[in-house]
């Protein structure tokens, strides 16, 4: 017996982030999880708005190679300062000396998100940036975020959700950006396909 696409989710995750899931569901979005297995460009002198997005397409592709009749959904972030891309850190020590160059200066979160739907030929790309300004910071205060937060999941070793007042001064543009999907871009895409 065959299943109707009616029975399925609207749209399928191509990201195992447990961030851009409760993003997505907050909007009340019908969707099923299914990370991409993709090795990302993650050069550190890469154009960063041109990496995410190229990263989310090449998620969604890849989950829409194997899906075709589905609406795929991927999404990347990273966070830039100094013309260099911060991305997930690779051990705390990494973590820290990040968090210490972020430290007093203003930097720029860029995120791309990709919608994808082989069959009705949709293949969508947007890039969203904010900006994010940190406190001056010190190892000791490092020290006491890490206790909070765990930072070798996250771009630029930091999250905007948890900690908030120990590293960040303020900041412009989306929150939900900063988080890791760009909430309004994100939400009028789907909207636009009927997925919500």
């Amino acid at each position: 017996m065959s299943v109707s696409h009616n029975s399925l989710p609207n749209f399928i995750l191509a990201s195992a982030s447990p961030r851009r899931k409760e993003l997505l569901d907050r909007i009340g979005a019908s969707f099923e999880i299914l990370p991409a297995d993709v090795e990302e460009d993650e050069e550190g002198d890469a154009d960063p708005e041109a990496m995410v997005r190229g990263n989310a397409a090449l998620k969604a592709n890849w989950v829409a190679d194997r899906h075709p009749q589905r609406f795929i959904l991927g999404s990347d972030t990273t966070v830039h300062l100094d013309g260099k891309v911060f991305a997930k850190p690779t051990d705390m020590e990494a973590a820290t000396r990040m968090l210490l160059r972020l430290g007093g200066r203003t930097h720029v979160v860029y995120t791309g998100v990709a919608l994808v739907c082989r069959e009705a030929g949709v293949s969508e790309v947007i890039g969203v940036r904010s900006e994010v300004t940190f406190k001056p910071l010190d190892e000791a205060v490092i020290g006491r975020y890490f206790e909070i937060v765990n930072p070798l999941d996250k771009a630029g070793a930091y999250g905007i959700q948890e900690g908030t007042d120990l590293i960040i001064e303020q900041f412009e543009g989306s929150h939900s950006n900063i988080m890791g999907l760009p909430l309004d871009e994100t939400k009028a895409m789907l909207e636009r396909h009927r997925l919500i």
